[in-house]
């Protein structure tokens, strides 16, 4: 029997959006297991919490045929720390735009370093999603705007309750 192929599609998902369920979908193709997995990363100021975020995650990828290969996991600390603890071999990114290439090359460039038997894959965001990022759909959403468009529709009930309880909060 040949070993296990298994990927790891890391991500902070504050919102996971349609463009983020276009990769975990197709790199669940490639892959005996997909682990997506949700980073803490509190650095970023998410608008939920790790919590709310795995579930948001778990909730989207039910709705996939793949779903039987695909993990949602949270994760802390170096991502190559996490695929080795894991037994995966790729770590998958999504490239929207050039500008998105720099970094994703260096970030490339450096997890090499960190553990060179774990390759790194990136997968071109479909023509549909390349402009999608959770940042802009939280700026809409914050302020009022329709997201229906570019997050499934429980996350989308998600952003407009958060967003309606934090107008609230500021009114006060």
């Amino acid at each position: 029997m040949s070993p296990q192929r298994i990927g790891v599609y890391p991500g902070s998902f504050d919102p996971v959006t349609n463009g983020h369920m276009d990769i975990i979908s197709r790199a669940a193709k490639i892959f005996d297991k997909l682990i997506v997995a949700v980073a803490l990363n509190v650095g970023k100021n998410p608008v939920f919490t790790l919590e709310e975020r795995l579930a948001m995650v778990e909730g989207d990828v039910a709705g996939l045929s793949l779903n039987h290969i695909i993990e949602v996991t949270a994760f802390e600390g170096l991502l190559m720390d996490f695929a080795k603890e894991v037994g995966a071999g790729v770590v998958i990114r999504g490239l929207r735009a050039v500008s998105d290439f720099e970094y994703e090359f260096q970030m490339a460039g450096m997890n090499a370093r960190l553990n060179p038997k774990v390759e790194t894959a990136f997968l071109m965001a479909s023509d549909r999603n390349h402009f999608i990022s959770s940042r802009f759909v939280k700026e809409i959403g914050a302020l009022g705007g329709d997201v229906s468009h570019f997050v499934s529709p429980k996350v989308a009930e998600k952003l407009v309750k958060r967003f309606s309880v934090n107008k609230a909060i500021n009114k006060d």
